[in-house]
Order: C-alpha cells, then sequence, then structure tokens
C-alpha cells in the first residue's frame, strides 16, 4: 500500500513539475516574441520620427516665396501682372482699408 501511495505522489509531482516548466516554456516564448515585436515597433517609430522630420522640412521649403513663384509659374502658368493692372495702396490702405486706384478722389 505504501509503494502504492508513493508512486501516485511520485507521478503526482512529476507531473506538476512537468506543466509548470511547460508554463515556464509558453510564458518564455511569449516574452521572447513580445521583445521581437518592441524592437519592431521602436524600429519603426523611429523610421517615422525621420520620415515626419524629412516631411516638415519639405513643408518648409513649399513655403519659400521662390517655391511659391516657382509652382505659379510652371504649374499654374501664371505670370506678374501688367503694369496697368496694379492698383498702388495708400498707407491707411495698407492697415485694412479697401485699395484706392490713382484715379479715385481722396476722402
Amino acid at each position: 500500500m505504501k509503494g502504492r501511495r508513493f508512486v501516485v505522489l511520485w507521478t503526482l509531482a512529476v507531473s506538476a513539475a512537468s506543466a509548470a516548466f511547460l508554463v515556464h516554456l509558453a510564458l518564455r516564448g511569449r516574452i521572447v516574441d513580445v521583445g521581437y515585436r518592441l524592437g519592431k515597433a521602436r524600429a519603426d517609430q523611429a523610421r517615422l520620427r525621420e520620415m515626419k522630420h524629412v516631411l516638415e522640412l519639405e513643408v518648409t521649403s513649399h513655403m519659400t516665396p521662390q517655391r511659391v513663384e516657382l509652382v505659379a509659374r510652371t504649374l499654374l502658368g501664371m505670370n506678374p501682372p501688367p503694369p496697368e493692372k496694379v492698383l498702388p495702396m495708400r498707407l491707411e490702405a495698407a492697415a485694412g482699408a479697401t485699395p484706392v486706384a490713382q484715379g479715385d478722389a481722396a476722402p
């Protein structure tokens, strides 16, 4: 009877140890997988930060007057207006009033 009890307890102990080892292996595999995914996410984050920096520089370069003029002339086919289409402005007009043409009477 004692021998049978020992075998049952031994089997239970070996089964528990095996189950604990399998759980340990599963968790270890999960940790390695999460580590690889974290490394990939960090690499993606660094790549996206670099891309954002490049795009910000590109936006800044597109906002320069030279770039605006180049796009207006080449892509949009725009030219400077002829002198007769240009209306001179008085100093007060620059602050928010409407432009005054040369032939208009001043108030």
